[in-house]
C-alpha cells in the first residue's frame, strides 16, 4: 500500500517560515475536513466519473479480448494523441512495459524472457513535430504496425493531423487492409473519429463522457496501449480499486489524498511555496512525473474561482528525476529561491537489483561501495537529498511504494488523481476544465484558415503581425 510520509513539511523540521505549524494544521483540518464527505457526495451524484473507472468490468474485458485477437501480429504500436491522450500511455509503458528491450532491438532484457510472442514496442506521437513524425514513419514498417488514435472529442487538431499522415502511409503500404491497422479511443457517440469508426467499421473504444483527458489513464486511452504492450491491466485496476477505498474515507486525517492536497495548499497559500517538484527515485517512474505535471497544472491553474472571482490560482509543477537531477537542479533547489516544495517517490524494493562488486577494497573512493547494491545506493541518495533540503528549510514529503508493479502503479495514479480533485476544492476552482488551453486552440484554428474563424485571424494578424521594427536579424 502506498504511504504518505510527511514529517518534513512541518515547522518543527523546516522552521516556522517554511513549514506548517501544529496549530495551523489542526485548524485547517477542522475547516476543510468536510471536503471528504463533499467529494463522496459529488461522486455519488455522477460528477467525478474518473473515480469509477477501477470498478468497470466490461471495458477491460473488451480491451483484453481485442489485445488477444491481435497478439503476435504487430511489432509496433503507435499511440497518436496529445496531453492526457498520450502522457498516461507513456507513463504506464515506461513503468510496466519493456521500453529498454525495444530500444535494444527487442532481443534482450525482460521482454525476451516472457512466454509467448513478444509484445509490440510502443511509440507515442504526441506532437506535430514534422521531424519526429517523419523519422518514426521511416523507421517502422506500417505493415507491422497498429495505430491507436486517441482523442476524447474525436477532433483534436494535432491528433487528427498526425492521424491523417499515418493513414496515408497505411494506405500506401498496406492497401485495402488498412482498417485492421487502426483502433480508436474516443467519445462514445460524437466526433470525427466516432463517425469514421462507424462508417468504416474500425474497432473503437469509448472514453466515458465525464472523464477528462488528463484523468483518462485508467480508461481505454491508457488501458488499450498497456494491454497491447503486455501489461496486466486487471492488476493495474485492482491497485487503483484498492486505493479508491482508501481515498473514499470521510475522516480527513485518514485520507492520504486529502492530507497530501492540504499540504500543497497550505504551503502554497501560507508559505509561498508556489512550485511543487515531483521527483521519483526510479527511472521507470519518470514519465509518471510528466503525467503528473499536466494533471496538476491544467487542473489547478485557473484565473477564475468557482465564484467567478479573479484568483490566478495554481502551483507550478516541476519534474525532476533522482538521482540524475542531483547533478543538475538540486543546487538551485537547495540554495536558490525558497519557493518550492518537494514530492519524492521512493521504491522500497526494486524488481531487480545489481550488486556492486568489491573491487579496489582498499581505496577510500571505492571500498565502501563493495557488496552494496545500486538500489541501496539510489535510496541512500534520495535520503541524502531529503536531509539536505530539510536542513536548508525546504519542505518535502515522500510517496513510498513497496515495489513497482501493476498494483502499486495503479495505486499511485489513482491517488494523484484524487489528490488533484481535493486540491481543486481547496483552491475553490474547477479542476476539470481548461479554458486557457481552449483559447490557444481557437487562435491556431484561425491562423490555419478554419471556417468560421476569419474575424479572429484578421485580429491576430493586425495585433501581432511580424513584429515590425522589433526584430533582430
Amino acid at each position: 500500500m502506498l504511504r504518505v510520509v510527511y514529517a518534513n513539511v512541518l515547522a518543527e523540521r523546516v522552521g516556522d517560515e517554511n513549514g506548517i505549524r501544529a496549530r495551523e494544521w489542526r485548524d485547517a483540518m477542522a475547516a476543510h475536513g468536510g471536503l471528504c464527505k463533499t467529494l463522496r457526495a459529488q461522486r455519488q451524484a455522477g460528477q467525478l466519473a474518473f473515480m469509477d473507472l477501477p470498478n468497470d468490468q466490461a471495458t477491460p474485458a473488451a480491451i483484453e479480448a481485442f489485445a488477444g485477437r491481435v497478439q503476435g501480429r504487430f511489432r509496433h504500436v503507435v499511440q497518436i494523441g496529445i496531453g492526457g491522450s498520450a502522457l498516461g500511455a507513456s507513463a504506464l509503458y515506461t513503468a510496466l512495459g519493456c521500453p529498454m528491450s525495444c530500444r535494444a532491438g527487442r532481443t534482450g532484457g525482460g521482454a525476451a524472457k516472457r512466454p509467448g510472442p513478444l509484445p509490440p514496442c510502443l511509440h507515442v506521437l504526441d506532437n506535430v513535430d514534422p521531424e519526429e513524425t517523419r523519422a518514426l514513419l521511416a523507421t517502422i514498417d506500417p505493415r507491422e504496425t497498429l495505430f491507436h488514435v486517441v482523442t476524447k472529442s474525436g477532433e483534436t487538431v494535432e491528433t487528427i493531423a498526425t492521424f491523417l499522415v499515418c493513414l496515408q502511409a497505411l494506405r500506401d503500404r498496406v492497401g485495402r487492409d488498412w482498417k485492421s491497422h487502426l483502433v480508436f479511443s474516443t467519445d462514445p457517440e460524437k466526433g470525427f473519429l466516432r463517425r469514421l469508426a462507424r462508417k468504416e467499421k474500425i474497432e473503437a473504444f469509448a472514453i466515458p463522457p465525464g472523464v477528462g483527458g488528463r484523468f483518462s489513464v485508467l480508461s481505454p486511452a491508457g488501458l488499450v496501449p498497456a494491454a497491447l504492450a503486455g501489461i496486466d491491466i486487471r492488476r493495474l485496476l485492482a491497485g487503483a480499486d484498492r486505493m479508491e477505498s482508501v481515498c473514499s474515507r470521510t475522516r480527513a486525517e485518514d485520507n492520504p489524498a486529502f492530507v497530501a492536497a492540504l499540504i500543497h495548499y497550505l504551503l502554497d497559500t501560507k508559505r509561498g511555496k508556489t512550485m511543487a517538484v515531483f521527483m521519483p527515485y526510479a527511472r521507470s517512474l519518470r514519465d509518471i512525473a510528466d503525467w503528473f505535471v499536466q494533471l496538476w497544472a491544467e487542473s489547478l491553474g485557473k484565473r477564475l474561482s468557482l465564484a467567478d472571482k479573479v484568483v490566478h490560482a495554481g502551483q507550478t509543477p516541476i519534474r525532476a528525476l533522482g538521482a540524475t537531477d542531483q547533478h543538475s537542479v538540486v543546487q538551485l533547489f537547495a540554495e536558490g529561491p525558497n519557493n518550492k516544495m518537494f514530492v519524492f517517490v521512493e521504491v522500497e524494493r526494486f524488481r531487480g537489483d545489481v550488486e556492486i562488486p568489491p573491487l579496489f577494497p582498499d581505496d577510500e573512493t571505492t571500498g565502501f561501495l563493495g557488496n552494496q547494491t545500486l538500489g541501496r545506493l539510489l535510496n541512500a541518495e534520495k535520503r541524502g537529498t531529503e536531509v539536505a533540503l530539510t536542513d536548508a528549510g525546504r519542505p518535502s514529503y515522500t510517496l513510498r511504494l513497496s515495489t513497482i508493479s501493476p498494483e502499486t502503479v495503479g495505486e499511485l495514479l489513482y491517488f494523484l488523481e484524487v489528490q488533484t480533485a481535493f486540491a481543486g476544492m481547496l483552491y475553490g476552482v474547477n479542476a476539470f476544465d481548461q479554458p486557457g488551453v481552449e483559447a490557444g486552440k481557437k487562435a491556431a484554428f484561425a491562423l490555419l484558415g478554419r471556417k468560421g474563424y476569419g474575424d479572429l485571424r484578421r485580429t491576430i494578424e493586425r495585433r501581432f503581425g511580424e513584429g515590425g521594427r522589433h526584430v533582430v536579424d
